[in-house]
């Protein structure tokens, strides 16, 4: 039984990681193009999550509708937390005063959620069912949601590296994310490009919302927080800017984190997970895929 309980606690890892993948697919995006960090982030898987249960159980849609309004929502208040809250302070020098105002942005709509929808815990009815799935001849019992998360996470990751490699606009993100002054004068839309991947990474952030809400099915206006640290140290650890690395940042993570839950302490977990973080950087500064940046003198 040892056997299949470590194979049940790995596949568990597995499907939160995949959550703090998809969460890191965000941070990931917007660091590497506009050079900042979203720590609001966190926070829209939560409103995110708040529309999803909202559309369900205030006027009865159907899961998927709900998901899909959810992105929806999600992408146009990205793209209007871009407009508002950083976009004036794009060439303001210092990255402390965008770093200042994401935080502020990320209380902004914590307390927006706890005006609107209280400080009681809502449960979460799961999108996904609550079916489980024997594998292995009926041995290992795997929940529907875990296998709709990892699936998600795949599928996500494998669009988002087509839509880079192949498109107009994926490539107009590359040529920001190298270089923007350049990029602006080769007729790029910077502001554009920008707006397009908060778009895509908040899109992101409501289906991982959806998808961590359906596995631990309770919401508060708090609930992205954590989330959205994990997911950011995911994004540090695979190497910031890099997609492929917050895929592998965020499967790592979750499997540590699940595996020192059940080998070693429910309560250290979370500092296990940040002492890894602290090792891998102290070993490899720029994380697990990050490139080496020279610095022009």
């Amino acid at each position: 039984m040892g056997t299949m309980s470590f194979l049940s606690y790995l596949i568990n890892g597995i499907s939160l990681g995949s959550v703090y993948a998809i969460i890191a697919l965000g941070y990931t995006m917007v660091y590497g193009i506009a050079k900042m960090l979203n720590f609001a982030h966190g926070d829209v898987i939560m409103i995110g999550s708040y529309v999803v249960l909202t559309a369900m159980t205030s006027y009865g849609m159907n899961p998927l509708l709900a998901v899909g309004i959810a992105v929806i929502f999600c992408t146009l208040l990205g793209i209007l937390i871009e407009k508002l809250a950083y976009k004036p302070l794009r060439n303001a020098g210092s990255p402390l005063a965008v770093l200042i105002t994401a935080i502020g942005v990320s209380y902004l709509l914590q307390n927006i959620a706890l005006l609107i929808f209280g400080a009681n815990m809502k449960s979460f009815q799961s999108v996904i069912g609550t079916k489980q799935i024997p594998l292995l001849g009926g041995d290992l019992l795997v929940s529907m949601t875990t296998i709709v998360t990892i699936l998600s996470c795949v599928i996500i990751m494998l669009v988002l590296t087509a839509f880079i490699k192949r498109t107009k606009a994926g490539q107009a993100m590359l040529a920001v994310s190298e270089d923007q002054g350049a990029a602006r004068l080769m007729g790029i839309n910077v502001n554009g490009t920008i707006s397009l991947t908060f778009a895509i990474g908040s899109g992101l952030a409501a289906i991982a919302g959806v998808l961590l809400c359906s596995a631990y099915p309770s919401l508060t206006p708090y609930t992205g927080a954590m989330p959205g640290i994990k997911a950011f140290v995911a994004a540090v650890f695979g190497g910031i800017g890099s997609i492929p690395g917050a895929f592998i940042g965020g499967i790592l993570l979750g499997v540590i984190e699940i595996l020192s839950k059940a080998y070693i302490s429910t309560q250290l977990s979370d500092a296990i997970v940040f002492a890894v973080l602290i090792v891998v950087l102290l070993v490899k500064p720029t994380g697990i895929l990050g490139k080496n940046i020279q610095e022009k003198v």
